[in-house]
């Protein structure tokens, strides 16, 4: 969820091109209007209706069915020599969110793989920036190999350290890394997956009036707004969006505040917005709470939260989460190193793999799914560009 990326937009060939001009006129102009929405800053919401339910658009003609993964199965390497080191982002294992979908990817390595130790080191809210180089080269020097740094925050760090220790492998989730021969980016298309998001919002308001909260004030977490108001809007393009931020950018105890996510959901949730999504790691506990305390509904993130012990309590007001599959990347990473090979590791974790997609649990969204799947194809076999600026 929460790293910076430095891919940009797609770009098409002609067909390509008229491919996306037919399916915006489908759409009545939703994606248009997608791409203009507004950057508040803080906080605000996007000119649409919200006064009733919504007009509902149709997926794209001729893109029903869902993508079907172009990867390679093979059986699972042994992995039993490797030592691998983890450095985890604020809030750690328990966050029922990012660091806990690459928990679950490095749990799989140890059943279907018989990985060898492990080591976790966790990070400080407030830390100083060194912090994280001490925790990469700690690992390093003990001997893990590979070492992995969870989230964008070790980009700098991470580009200091790995030069330091040219044996050792390491990945980072959500960075662009270029350059560094032992360095391996993991990145995804947080956007397609915030489109699914968007549609489910949009089928699933009763007001017509949904909202996103995200954790920090990012490159990254815009992606999420952008793609989530893109899908919403193309569902629906009579909605009404609310959306705001915990934090500005560098201030990353938005991230790890569930208060402040409770504050804030609770504003959009008086302001109308009866479907909220958030990409707010631990903070999204509170924005769960204030859902469900107004007796509304709620999306989760990057883990399938409708199944995480840490918020349980909530588990009737989730209808669906936006996996993004860093426990996939990890795992794909990880079978890699053991297999010696590492050309095998995606270049973008997309719908197209699902890589980014959407979870069921719960049942909630079991009568759209043709519909997301629709939309899913429709990405996957580029009729639907995804904005990943607001």
């Amino acid at each position: 969820m929460r790293r910076t990326p430095t891919e940009g937009r797609r770009s098409g060939a002609g067909t390509r091109r008229r491919s996306v001009a037919t399916v915006a006129l489908l759409l009545s102009g939703a994606l248009a209007l997608a791409g203009c929405a507004k950057d508040t800053g803080g906080g605000g919401s996007s000119a649409g209706g919200g006064t009733g339910p919504c007009q509902l658009s149709a997926p794209p003609a001729g893109a029903a069915g869902a993508p079907s993964s172009t990867a390679q199965q093979q059986p699972p390497p042994s992995a039993g020599a490797l030592r691998v080191g983890v450095a985890f982002d604020i809030g750690g294992r328990g966050d029922a969110s990012f660091n806990d979908a690459s928990v679950a990817g490095l749990d799989r390595a140890k059943a279907e793989m018989g990985l060898g130790e492990t080591k976790e080191l966790d990070a400080g809210a407030g830390e100083p920036e060194d912090a994280k180089q001490t925790r990469l080269r700690q690992l390093a020097r003990e001997g893990f190999n590979p070492v992995i740094a969870v989230g964008y925050a070790y980009a700098d760090a991470i580009k200091i350290v790995a030069p330091e220790f040219p044996g050792t492998k390491f990945a980072i989730i959500d960075e662009q890394v270029d350059g560094l021969p032992n360095v391996t980016p993991l990145v995804f298309a947080e956007e397609q997956g915030s489109f699914l998001a968007g549609v489910v919002a949009a089928h699933k308001s009763k007001n017509c009036h949904v909202g996103f909260v995200g954790g920090v004030q990012t490159p990254l977490i815009q992606k999420f707004e952008a793609g989530f108001e893109a899908g919403a809007k193309a569902a629906a393009p009579n909605i009404k969006i609310e959306e705001k931020y915990l934090t500005p950018a560098g201030d990353f105890s938005g991230f790890q505040d569930p208060n402040k996510g409770s504050e804030v959901a609770t504003g959009q949730l008086e302001s109308g917005a009866d479907v909220i999504y958030h990409a707010a790691g631990a903070s999204g506990k509170g924005v769960f709470g204030a859902v469900k305390g107004a007796g509304a509904q709620a999306i989760g993130v990057d883990s399938d939260q409708y199944n995480q012990p840490t918020v349980a309590e909530y588990k009737d007001v989730i209808i669906s989460s936006m996996l993004k599959r860093i426990d996939m990347a990890v795992y794909d990473y990880i079978a890699a190193v053991a297999r010696n090979d590492l050309s095998t590791v995606p270049k973008k974790f997309d719908v197209a793999i699902d890589g980014v997609t959407y979870s069921t649990s719960g049942g909630k969204i079991d009568d759209l799914k043709p519909t997301l799947d629709a939309y899913k194809a429709a990405i996957a076999n580029g009729q639907i560009q995804v904005p990943d600026k607001p």
